[in-house]
């Protein structure tokens, strides 16, 4: 995942969610039947329709051997995230804002679900993985000198200060630590040390509970997906059966 590709997509995102609640200053009821709103919709539902290449390509052994000749399965889940956004983009300029019908706002709202949730699994879960295994190394990194400072206070503490049968330096030693009785090590760089890492270990466990909270984004990315193309081919349908205006 690239930084470019990150901040495209997200631009594109950001725009999406600024335009869906354009119908509180604009509203144009006859633009869906238009002939530019009508290709506005038909360029945006064949792009939900190409959304489904990556699905297959992903799950079925057979399609992925003859289409990863042409296409790199990363290309085609790039392809997947902009054909996702920009299709829903045109949906939303192709409504021209009038959410009316029971099934064009059922439509805009699955839309919504599948481009959203997974634009959080594809970047925003990402990025949690990454900043969790990049504070789980600090976390290390911290530990390691604690235990060194522990270790080197059990070495210099006076004798009878530590329990010889701990695992560990005992609390009298850390006291000794802390106070700079005794120890080579001042008592100010242990306790901001233990801070750090205390501090640390809380934002782990908050990143892990969120990321534990998003990870379920595949379940909502699919299930909306399941709803969409049904609300998608009725709504298609619909068009066909009542004719397109821009034709009379």
């Amino acid at each position: 995942m690239s930084e470019t590709e990150k901040l495209t997509v997200g631009a594109l995102v950001s725009v999406l969610v600024l335009v869906v609640p354009g119908f509180l200053l604009h509203e144009a009821p006859r633009f869906p039947g238009s002939l530019a709103g009508g290709l506005l919709g038909i360029v945006g539902a064949s792009l939900f329709v190409l959304l489904l290449i990556y699905s297959l390509v992903r799950r079925s052994a057979w399609v992925r051997t003859r289409v990863s000749k042409y296409a790199s399965l990363r290309a085609l889940l790039s392809f997947h995230v902009y054909a996702g956004v920009i299709g829903a983009l045109l949906g939303i300029l192709h409504s021209g804002h009038a959410y009316r019908s029971p099934l064009g706002i059922a439509l805009v709202v699955a839309m919504l679900t599948v481009v959203l949730s997974g634009f959080v699994g594809r970047y925003h879960l990402a990025q949690l993985g990454t900043d969790l295994r990049e504070q789980r190394e600090k976390l290390g990194v911290l530990r390691a000198r604690f235990d060194q400072i522990a270790a080197e206070a059990a070495r210099t503490a006076p004798v009878g200060s530590a329990n010889p049968s701990s695992s560990g330096p005992s609390l009298r030693t850390l006291a000794l630590l802390a106070s700079g009785d005794g120890v080579a090590v001042s008592g100010a760089p242990l306790l901001r040390l233990v801070g750090a890492i205390a501090d640390l270990e809380h934002a782990i466990g908050r990143r892990e509970a969120v990321k534990r909270t998003l990870s379920r984004w595949t379940v909502l990315h699919i299930a909306a997906a399941l709803v969409l193309y049904p609300l998608l081919a009725l709504h298609i349908w619909n068009g066909i059966y009542f004719g397109l205006r821009w034709l009379r």
